[in-house]
């Protein structure tokens, strides 16, 4: 196909192709059919799964143009001007596309009587700001109409990138809406979504990107931005495809569910996201690598990139109808609910027993996620370089997979499975996550690892080395990798954090909780760093100096556990209170608990952090004498004759003045 013709009628195949599965899933699934109750209208029924495609399409349009173009384009040409023109129009249309949804979404949980009067708007106004389905799409509305000024105004990397950012995070609450609130395993089924929305938006925005820019690159540049295009897009794949498993198996259950049309209608959208995979691996094994040469391995491919977004969007409109059939029944928390189905959105697990510590899990999906991807690149690293002759200590790679398998027991294991219910187990992950497993990682050296492993570029684009060095150096990470600033993150985040009412939001949101998470790994991370890391950071104190602070860190950690085990009242009662726990210690006792493992757990790794640093004091000292062995070794002491001459000259100078 022509690529301007292509450009053009690209997003309209995937459009197009949306809307036709879209209809047929509603009429098929009774996505569509009129309420028995307060009907909003054929418009409504059918009007608000289209303009929540249309969301999702723009979505895509505008996180995947800009996460692609960061990642295979040169900005400052036309290229990058190009796609973020295009990220522009797709912000527009994801503005427009979520108040439309909103406003849709209004009248279809309220059906109120339409009008100009102040009843309506008042009605409209509640909804907006006083329910958290209003408040959703308000936030996203606003989210685009700040994403299509910043599209337009930006040209440069750093201000790009930190659109990028907005844009992703703006799809969050999106992603949280749907079925997930009514729903068992709530909090799995809302990591899912958000992980399955992000991958997709890159996958189909990025394929976008590429019929967008075709016309303005010569062959050797498209070739080469298809290259890593691919690797975008099998990353986004494997993303897709597991949150979509662990999304499925939430929503369906049993495998009798599968014959139920909300099952049907999912294997419609399986079946287009494996046709997308084959596509996927068909070109780039066959057809990308002979790109730059081959005029028909160039149009092969942008044939398959047609049947591709036909793919795509007969998916997005298999997703839009999803949100809008019942799900099977089972599938949905019961009517009656205990207080911890209240609560939690799960059922009260049972007595935390020893064998508990190895045999419960509830794997948090996006930690999950993360932690693989971390453990595939950096053996695909380490791979890389034995590959090509180069060494890479052992001892780093088992502390970073050691520290990985950790974390996914924290965030997936007998810790995530009980720490909505024991303020005790609550702290013990929490000491995990701050103390013992930066350690771990820190010692991995994954920064020094990527720069050594990570092919450089030479053509102006930003690969993930450029990306990993640009952020290790700037100035934000120069503040924070800081000695005295990670110490004031790492104690002062505990008393913040646990006196204020963030402790409850952790509590209360999911999102919270993930947040909680990664700020504590990610501040240990950065404190553990400043003591005995070897990636590169601007100013590291004396050794002498590294163990002065690592004492009084410590000394004011241990306060904070003797602090909340001298509380005299429940923190959040009316979360840790309120459980209906028959089993293990009071909520107060168990509170005590909490505080006692603040205070001891630490005690491990100050040891460990402590050695270490002595450890490499003592072989720094070793290094600078065998480096002054050396160069005496190389002068033949000229340093010592010299001195040795010069204090001779002054002894017979003396002789002189006494003679």
């Amino acid at each position: 196909m022509n690529p301007r013709a292509l450009r053009a009628s690209g997003p309209a195949i995937l459009v197009a192709a949306g809307l036709a599965v879209l209809v047929w899933a509603l009429a098929y699934g009774g996505g569509a059919e009129p309420l028995v109750i307060a009907d909003p209208g054929p418009v409504v029924r059918w009007g608000l799964p289209a303009a929540s495609m249309l969301f999702n399409i723009a979505a895509a349009g505008l996180v995947g143009v800009l996460v692609t173009a960061l990642f295979t384009l040169r900005a400052g040409e036309r290229e990058f001007d190009v796609a973020l023109d295009a990220a522009s129009i797709a912000a527009s249309v994801f503005t427009v596309a979520a108040g439309l949804t909103g406003f849709l979404t209004f009248l279809d949980a309220f059906n109120p009587e339409l009008g100009l009067g102040p009843q309506f708007g008042s009605q409209l106004a509640r909804f907006l700001v006083e329910t958290e389905l209003g408040r959703t799409w308000l936030i996203t509305t606003i989210a685009g109409a700040i994403l299509t000024v910043l599209t337009f105004a930006v040209r440069s990397w750093t201000p790009t990138f930190f659109v990028a950012l907005l844009a992703v995070a703006s799809l969050v609450p999106m992603a949280t809406q749907g079925h997930s609130g009514d729903e068992a395993d709530h909090n799995s089924a809302v990591t899912a979504t958000v992980l399955h929305v992000i991958g997709a938006a890159v996958w189909v925005g990025g394929l976008l990107l590429l019929i967008i820019v075709r016309p303005v690159l010569e062959r050797t540049r498209l070739a080469d931005a298809v290259a890593r295009y691919s690797s975008l897009a099998l990353a986004a794949f494997v993303v897709v495809a597991l949150s979509g498993v662990v999304r499925a198996v939430i929503g369906l259950r049993v495998w009798d569910a599968l014959l139920s049309p909300y099952g049907l209608i999912l294997m419609v959208k399986v079946a287009a996201l494996v046709g997308m995979g084959v596509l996927g691996a068909w070109y780039r094994r066959r057809l990308i690598g002979r790109m730059r040469s081959d005029e028909a391995a160039s149009r092969s491919f942008w044939t398959l990139v047609v049947a591709e977004l036909v793919l795509m969007g007969a998916a997005s409109g298999a997703a839009s109808a999803l949100a809008r059939t019942p799900p099977p029944a089972d599938s949905l928390l019961p009517l009656s609910l205990t207080p911890a189905e209240i609560l939690t959105g799960a059922k009260l697990p049972d007595e935390l027993v020893p064998s508990s510590w190895i045999t419960a899990w509830d794997i948090d999906w996006l930690w999950a996620v993360l932690i693989g991807f971390g453990a595939f690149f950096y053996v695909a690293g380490v791979l890389r370089l034995r590959r090509r002759g180069d060494a890479w200590p052992i001892h780093r790679t088992i502390f970073w997979l050691a520290g990985l398998v950790a974390l996914l027991w924290v965030t997936g294991g007998v810790v995530n499975v009980y720490q909505d219910y024991l303020f005790s187990m609550h702290m013990v992950g929490h000491m995990l996550l701050t103390m013992a497993i930066p350690i771990l990682l820190v010692v991995g050296a994954p920064v020094t690892l990527a720069a050594r492993a990570i092919r450089k570029r030479s053509d102006g684009t930003r690969g993930g080395r450029e990306w990993i060095l640009w952020i290790v150096h700037s100035p934000f990470m120069r503040v924070v990798t800081n000695p005295f600033v990670a110490a004031g993150l790492f104690v002062g985040s505990l008393w913040v954090f646990y006196y204020t009412d963030m402790f409850r939001w952790s509590l209360y949101d999911h999102l919270g909780h993930e947040w909680m998470t990664a700020h504590f790994l990610i501040t240990g991370y950065l404190f553990v760093l400043t003591l005995i890391g070897v990636d590169p950071v601007p100013y590291r104190l004396p050794y002498a100096g590294r163990l002065l602070l690592l004492l009084g860190v410590m000394a004011m950690h241990a306060f904070f556990g003797i602090a909340i085990m001298m509380q005299e009242g429940l923190m959040v009662s009316e979360w840790f209170g309120a459980m209906g726990r028959t089993w293990g210690p009071s909520p107060l006792e168990d509170q005590y608990i909490g505080g006692g493992a603040a205070w001891s757990i630490g005690e491990i790794p100050t040891l460990a952090l402590a050695v270490t640093v002595a450890i490499q004091w003592s072989r720094s000292d070793t290094r600078i004498q065998r480096r002054r062995d050396r160069h005496a070794d190389r002068t033949g002491d000229a340093e010592l004759e010299a001195y040795n001459a010069h204090l001779a000259a002054l002894a017979e100078r003396d002789a002189r003045t006494r003679g």
